[in-house]
C-alpha cells in the first residue's frame, strides 16, 4: 500500500492542463477505461500516467485535467494490481489524503468527509493552498478501482456553481 503515497492523485501536477474554449458549454468525459462519466466545462487534456508498485508492477492512471477561468478540474481512474490490499478501502483512502496534504499550506486538510458514493468507500476534503487558493477532492474506492475529482481554486470559489456541477455529475461505471 506505501506507493499510493507515491502516486495518489497528483493534482498539482496535472493541472497543466486544457483550456475551456467556450463558455457555459459542459462535456461529458467518460474514463477511457469505461470508470466513471463526470462532466467537465469544457474539453479536458487526457493523459496516461504510468506507474509501478514498489514490488515493480505496471499500473496506469488515465488522468483529465482542464483549466477553465481561475477554475482547475482533473478526473483521475487506476485499477490497483492484485499485490494491493484493497480489504480495507477507508485505509487505502487515508493514505490518500495524508499524502496530498503534505502539499496543503499548514499540512492538513481542513475539512474531511467520510460516506459512501454509488455504493463505495469514500472521502470528501478541503484544504487551503499557499497564495489564497483551496483544493477540494473526492477519492472514492469500489474494489480495486480508484476514482479521484479534484477542484483548485481560489479559496473562496470551493462551492461556485461550476464545482459543484463537476461533483454531482460523477457516476461510477465500473
Amino acid at each position: 500500500m506505501n506507493f499510493l503515497r507515491r502516486q495518489v492523485f497528483a493534482l498539482p501536477l496535472a493541472m497543466a492542463a486544457g483550456s475551456a474554449s467556450g463558455q457555459g458549454i459542459w462535456i461529458p468525459v467518460t474514463g477511457a477505461d469505461n470508470s466513471f462519466f463526470v462532466e467537465m466545462p469544457g474539453t479536458p487534456i487526457y493523459k496516461v500516467l504510468d506507474t509501478t508498485t514498489p514490488a515493480g508492477t505496471p499500473f496506469v492512471y488515465h488522468s483529465y485535467s482542464l483549466e477553465y477561468r481561475r477554475l482547475s478540474f482533473v478526473a483521475q481512474s487506476a485499477i490497483y494490481p492484485a499485490e494491493v490490499d484493497v480489504s480495507k478501502p477507508r485505509a487505502n483512502l487515508q493514505m490518500a489524503l495524508d499524502d496530498r496534504a503534505q502539499k496543503l499550506e499548514g499540512g492538513k486538510w481542513s475539512k474531511v468527509d467520510w460516506r459512501e458514493t454509488q455504493g463505495a468507500s469514500a472521502v470528501e476534503s478541503t484544504g487551503p493552498i499557499a497564495g489564497g487558493s483551496a483544493l477540494r477532492q473526492l477519492a472514492v474506492l469500489k474494489g480495486r478501482r480508484f476514482v479521484s475529482l479534484g477542484y483548485l481554486a481560489p479559496a473562496d470559489a470551493m462551492r461556485a456553481p461550476e464545482a459543484e456541477r463537476f461533483f454531482r455529475s460523477l457516476r461510477l461505471l465500473s
